[in-house]
């Protein structure tokens, strides 16, 4: 049973990275977003998605340390995604963005819907993952209004 449970924290733990490295390449694209974005509108950038975004970011990369340390796991290091292509344009990077706070989001709903952190009985690793699709929840909607409002 032990070895069962074992398997199943670190699929957990490998899940949770996969959702945290998806916030890494939706914090990257944004970040270059902002590069190509007058100061004004940089700064509601940064309000409105790049500062829950990395809460959410540094939340998973804080709950992914703490679950594998009480469990004995590995832990990972998490890089930020690789640069876009300025050619992207802010649309395309905000695009990308939303992509990847999607796929975040799936996968983080994915581990809740499979019981996997129940069945493993950790408490602060269920509140954790609904902090995070919290702080993510609204993301795509904000980029969009975003996008639509930019340079009005």
């Amino acid at each position: 049973m032990a070895y069962v449970t074992a398997e199943a924290r670190q699929h957990l733990l490998d899940a949770v990275a996969q959702a945290i490295d998806q916030l890494g390449v939706a914090v990257a694209a944004v970040g270059d977003a902002h590069e190509l974005l007058d100061e004004v509108t940089a700064d509601r950038l940064e309000r409105e998605l790049f500062r829950p975004l990395q809460t959410a970011y540094g939340r998973g990369q804080r709950t992914h340390a703490e679950f594998a340390a009480r469990h004995g796991l590995p832990t990972k290091t998490f890089e930020p995604g690789p640069p876009g292509a300025s050619s992207r344009g802010v649309d395309g990077f905000l695009d990308g963005a939303v992509r990847a706070v999607g796929e975040a989001d799936g996968a983080l709903a994915r581990l809740q819907d499979s019981m996997l952190p129940v069945e493993v009985g950790d408490a602060e690793l269920r509140a954790a993952l609904a902090e995070m699709r919290r702080l993510i929840g609204d993301l795509p909607g904000r980029a969009r209004r975003f996008a639509r409002l930019r340079g009005r």
